[in-house]
């Protein structure tokens, strides 16, 4: 097992406030925002998986090294704008955001659905903070969102190992299998982000600014799809296909790469018309 990494690990010395990049640090912002957020998700998971000692034993692990990423995150953050405060930003997001903490079966119908759906986010959160960490010019963030990254693709490892051990006994189709991860590719715009963004940028200069979900989803997507190059999507749709368990080489994943792109290029545009509008 890989030794963690903590905070004493970055390079917090290095720090360069003329290489911050302002929508960069909206984005980094919000994702402090949910990734410290992840007891949540712990015990939603402790719900769900009760009787299985093994795998809540590497979900308090998981959810341990997500709150590592999201105190990193928000350290760097208020480096870059002293007048951010992460500790108050998070209050409000837990606040006006919350899960379905009362759930005792998973609301992917079975729990391989379940871990399914944590490869998903997975695959999500590593082509994130590779896409973040190639964009950014500023050294300790590059740095903490390296870290972040290979943390994450070992945590759909995780939830992979974990889903092949009940893959036998629900038997999921493949029907079934894309089902829950497009789905959940789907719910990536969720009121999650944006309240995130809200709690992080606009909260937090005006608390009595109002909660408008569709600006606040499209002032953080605008921002964070442009970080995305082709290759970061490239992995992100072979992600995607091994975790439905589809062949993910060859033209199959070429094309889903080519379409992830095209997809995540013309979001982009509309995005952008929108807030220029």
């Amino acid at each position: 097992m890989a030794r963690r990494w903590t905070l004493d690990d970055i390079p917090w010395d290095r720090f360069a406030p003329e290489k911050v990049d302002p929508d960069i640090l909206a984005v980094v912002k919000a994702a402090a925002m949910v990734e410290a957020n992840a007891a949540d998700y712990v015990r939603y998971l402790e719900n769900v998986f009760a009787d299985d000692e093994a795998f809540l034993t590497a979900a308090h692990r998981w959810g341990e090294e997500e709150e590592q990423h999201g105190a990193a995150l928000g350290r760097w953050a208020e480096m870059a704008d002293p007048t951010f405060s992460f500790a108050d930003s998070l209050a409000e997001f837990r606040r006006g955001f919350r899960l379905p903490l009362d759930a005792r079966q998973s609301v992917r119908g079975s729990r391989a659905g379940e871990l399914i759906a944590r490869q998903i986010v997975e695959t999500g959160t590593s082509s994130f903070y590779s896409a973040l960490r190639d964009a950014t010019q500023e050294p300790v963030l590059k740095e903490i969102c390296r870290r972040i990254a290979i943390d994450e693709f070992f945590h759909y490892q995780l939830f992979q190992k974990h889903f092949r051990r009940y893959r036998d006994r629900d038997r999921p189709g493949l029907i079934t299998r894309l089902k829950v991860a497009l789905g959940r590719v789907q719910e990536a715009e969720d009121d999650e982000l944006a309240y995130a963004y809200y709690a992080a940028n606009v909260w937090s200069r005006d608390p009595q600014a109002p909660y408008r979900r569709d600006e606040m989803a499209r002032a953080y997507w605008v921002r964070a799809m442009r970080l995305y190059q082709p290759q970061h999507l490239d992995s992100a749709a072979r992600m995607i296909l091994r975790a439905a368990e589809i062949r993910a080489n060859g033209w199959l994943g070429d094309a889903a790469a080519r379409t992830a792109y095209a997809l995540v290029r013309h979001r982009c545009r509309k995005l952008e018309k929108a807030v220029t509008a």
